[in-house]
């Protein structure tokens, strides 16, 4: 079967993108070893992820506004101080904007992209399906699949994650670190409203950060992503649930007032890596596959969906020329666009983590002196407004609300 591109991955980032180029009329196979029955699990696992208000105006113009309305919690402030110390910084857009993002639990943003994806006339999925065979060729690729079925495309989209099997086979080498800290993922019901304020609370062992969520029924909830050094995080696992918790609001202050786990916890470890390059022979890699980020800043998956909205810019364009959709023309040009703005946005995470996590008095007085410092210059509270937003640099039309 012949497509446009073949996407290895069928998480968040590589839906999108086969959405993405459907909503333009260019045909894609998605491969993931993953059942459909578990991307439909609507199960609540804790995980969650912020999308920037550029990030859904994408969603949007591709035609997933009206689908995923209403199931996202609205981010109106984000709220950033060193401890409970007074003081601290608020990020707030102007009157005239929309909202910073929108907090969605990852199961049901997964469950709806494939639902949308089998429908769409130009994705054919492959779902429990594995690649047993890539042969990418001189004049195209060929996927040969683990029920002796092939696909071939111009271009192989390599979006399988962390440990991206296609990029080790291509040869692409990365900057990779463990930052000995575990994030401690949760869901909180709480006593008081979240007001859709967004805290992220920096500690010495890590930063600890609270997510507005949609109420339940069992009331008010928030998303919890706790970091803490990496000895401890199997420990924090294994605490009483009524240990944990008192822990928890201990480092909240009681600004949302009695706390209880409205779902398991689970722990996984943080590490940054980044690859040399993002494109090889008749391959182009997007989201975890290409980079990955410490949570700090909540860009990981912001970063992944500006990797697809410069990956469709580009693809349709050369296919409106009539160029070949692996020539080098288009893959320099996506590894250019995207090369640098990751590798910034990657490594200022890094430095905040360690700039965050050093201890002591002294850095901990000059960390509120950077952040009343920076509530004093709007010019530069903008910035760092624009960058929560996903508005900074030069964004792909996708990312602005405009089809290609």
């Amino acid at each position: 079967m012949n497509n446009d591109v073949i996407i290895l991955g069928g998480g968040l980032v590589g839906q999108t993108l086969a959405l993405a180029l459907d909503a333009h009329g260019m045909t894609s196979a998605v491969i993931d070893c993953a059942p459909a029955e578990a991307l439909l699990d609507t199960r609540y696992d804790g995980r969650v992820s912020a999308v920037a208000s550029a990030s859904w105006k994408m969603l949007r113009a591709i035609g997933l506004g009206d689908a995923l309305d209403g199931k996202g919690c609205l981010i109106s402030t984000i709220r950033v101080s060193e401890g409970l110390e007074p003081g601290g910084l608020d990020f707030e857009p102007a009157e005239d904007e929309g909202p910073l993002g929108i907090m969605f639990e990852n199961r049901l943003m997964r469950a709806t992209l494939f639902e949308a994806c089998r429908k769409a006339e130009n994705v054919s999925l492959h779902m429990g399906r594995s690649a047993e065979a890539i042969d990418r060729g001189p004049g195209q690729v060929t996927v040969t699949l683990d029920d002796g079925s092939e696909l071939t495309a111009p271009l192989l989209i390599g979006a399988e994650g962390r440990g991206s099997p296609t990029r080790e086979a291509a040869g692409i080498k990365i900057a990779n670190w463990r930052y000995g800290q575990h994030a401690i993922i949760a869901c909180l019901n709480h006593e008081k409203p979240h007001g859709h304020i967004a805290y992220e609370i920096f500690y010495a062992d890590g930063p600890f950060a609270i997510l507005p969520m949609n109420d339940d029924a069992n009331g008010h909830r928030s998303a919890l992503v706790w970091s803490v050094p990496e000895a401890q995080g199997p420990a924090m696992l294994k605490l009483g649930e009524r240990a944990f918790l008192a822990e928890a609001e201990k480092r909240m202050g009681g600004f949302l007032g009695s706390v209880s786990l409205a779902a398991p916890r689970a722990a996984y470890p943080l590490g940054f890596h980044n690859a040399a390059k993002i494109t090889a022979h008749r391959l182009a890699l997007v989201g975890d596959s290409a980079h990955g980020m410490h949570p700090i800043a909540g860009q990981g998956l912001n970063v992944g969906f500006r990797d697809v909205a410069a990956l469709t810019e580009v693809l349709v364009e050369g296919a409106r020329l009539g160029l070949d959709l692996a020539d080098a023309q288009l893959l320099a040009r996506y590894e250019r666009w995207r090369g640098l703005d990751t590798l910034m946005t990657a490594m200022a995470t890094d430095g905040l983590t360690r700039l965050f996590g050093l201890p002591g008095k002294p850095a901990s007085r000059l960390r509120q002196f950077g952040l009343n410092a920076v509530s004093k210059i709007p010019p530069l509270q903008r910035r760092f407004t624009d960058e929560a937003r996903g508005t900074s640099g030069k964004l792909p039309l996708l990312l602005q609300g405009v089809m290609v």
